[in-house]
């Protein structure tokens, strides 16, 4: 616990480090109020240093109104880095190499915003020069903006809008984190919009007729259970594909465990279980037809991968894949990959529940709802049959209502229920069990006209 001395007119606030030992820090002549505000602030620095945690925003927001000379006196007895240090590169920096917890694909995607941010603002750019209009034009330089590729000559890039949005989202992560650190007292990416949108536009569904022609222009085996596992089992390639071992194929109960490094990270995440849809099935057959003696000699042949000829990283799965669609004669389509998990899971949504359903592709319902499931023209043909068959059933029964009903004439054989249709009884059918006004004879009239009769 931090507490507050005065020597001589001269306040000091003491306090015990993450190492055990008493340290202090001049504060000179000031009011009682203002050096309680420094006890208070630098006993929660304290705690967050000697516990590993992050300081609170209030002690965030205080530091970063702090001007060099104080923050320099917090730095002395390590309760903040030096502030001459956060400069947007090397901030960025320290960033990307403290985030342990994530994957290296997830560390390239960092890379990129660090670039765009070094590229708009410089290197050696303080962070607490950074502000809000700084970072509105930032956002707008993404949009269209030239970088200098490989071969030493410019470009104008042009990124989409979700890129531009998972872009900003990052960046508001890292400020984030320099206002935790003290390093700033504001974020100025704080109000940005980030959030990632679906977009209809890029949705293709891949029909069975299409999905079949692609089939059979796969040039191998392995390709051909690449593109089944993709089309029909809504795996995500090609992490998940790699990730197969014979072992988490269960021929006898119908099932594959499907090893899942994109969420991994999340309880329960790290697989699930899908069913050996029979598309699947009869490619992971043919492909153990053709490797099951050479596994045979492998002393744990379960522990063998399932995909073996596509392993290398230098192997870009989506270049061979639009040359095999080319081949089967049809036309590319925006996110290769992704619209055939899409595809299955718009699929499976018709025929099994929702978390069922997502439970096989992995996913959550507000995922799929906003990026997964598309409206087909199948959906809108299926609406107009059967739109038209109702309307046919109607005419067909009014027809016949009409030509067999005989007002004047006593109903014959047994008299059928009334057919209720939901909540609404159908007006133009027989009403035959009502009796008379004027004697105890049943009459035939239709229940509108009957209805009519009683209002009046």
């Amino acid at each position: 616990m931090a507490t507050l001395s005065n020597d001589g007119g001269r306040r000091r606030v003491q306090f015990i480090d993450s190492k055990g030992k008493r340290r202090s820090v001049g504060l000179g002549s000031v009011p009682l109020r203002t050096a309680e505000s420094w006890r208070s602030h630098i006993e929660q620095l304290a705690l967050a240093a000697r516990h590993g945690q992050a300081i609170p925003d209030a002690t965030a927001a205080w530091l970063g109104k702090l001007g060099d000379k104080q923050i320099e006196k917090l730095a002395k007895v390590d309760l903040v880095p030096r502030r001459q240090s956060a400069t947007l590169d090397a901030f960025c920096a320290q960033f990307i190499a403290d985030r342990t917890d994530v994957k290296s694909a997830t560390v390239i995607v960092f890379g990129h915003t660090r670039r765009n941010l070094v590229k708009f603002f410089g290197p050696a750019k303080p962070l607490r020069d950074i502000t809000v209009g700084d970072a509105d034009r930032w956002r707008l330089w993404l949009r269209s903006h030239d970088e200098v590729g490989e071969n030493g000559k410019s470009r104008t890039v042009r990124l989409a809008d979700n890129t531009i949005r998972r872009r900003t989202g990052i960046a508001k992560q890292m400020f984030k984190v320099a206002v935790r650190q003290g390093l700033i007292a504001a974020s100025p990416f704080a109000d940005l919009v980030a959030a990632v949108r679906g977009n209809t536009s890029r949705q293709h569904f891949i029909t069975t007729a299409d999905a079949a022609a692609i089939l059979d222009a796969c040039p191998t085996t392995e390709w051909r259970l690449i593109f089944a596992l993709s089309r029909w089992g809504g795996l995500r390639c090609p992490s998940e594909h790699l990730a197969l071992k014979w072992g988490d194929v269960d021929w006898e109960r119908g099932k594959l465990r499907v090893w899942s490094p994109k969420t991994e990270h999340h309880v329960g995440g790290e697989s699930r279980l899908i069913p050996l849809f029979p598309e699947v099935r009869t490619e992971l057959e043919t492909l153990w037809g053709e490797v099951e003696v050479e596994l045979s000699q492998k002393p744990k042949p379960s522990e063998e991968p399932i995909i073996t000829r596509y392993r290398d990283p230098s192997q870009n799965l989506r270049t061979t894949f639009q040359k095999i669609v080319k081949r089967a004669g049809l036309e590319l389509w925006p996110k290769l990959f992704h619209n055939l998990r899409a595809t299955r899971e718009t699929e499976l949504a018709e025929r099994f529940p929702m978390h069922v359903v997502c439970a096989w592709i992995g996913n959550s319902t507000a995922v799929a709802m906003k990026h997964y499931l598309q409206t087909t023209d199948d959906h809108f043909a299926q609406a107009i049959g059967e739109g038209t068959e109702k309307t046919v059933q109607k005419t067909v029964q009014n027809t016949a209502t009409a030509s067999s009903t005989d007002a004047n004439a006593a109903p014959t054989g047994t008299p059928k229920p009334l057919e209720n249709t939901g909540n609404a009884v159908k007006a133009d059918l027989p009403l035959v069990c009502l009796m008379g006004d004027t004697g105890l004879e049943p009459v035939t009239p239709s229940l509108s006209s009957w209805c009519s009769s009683q209002l009046s």
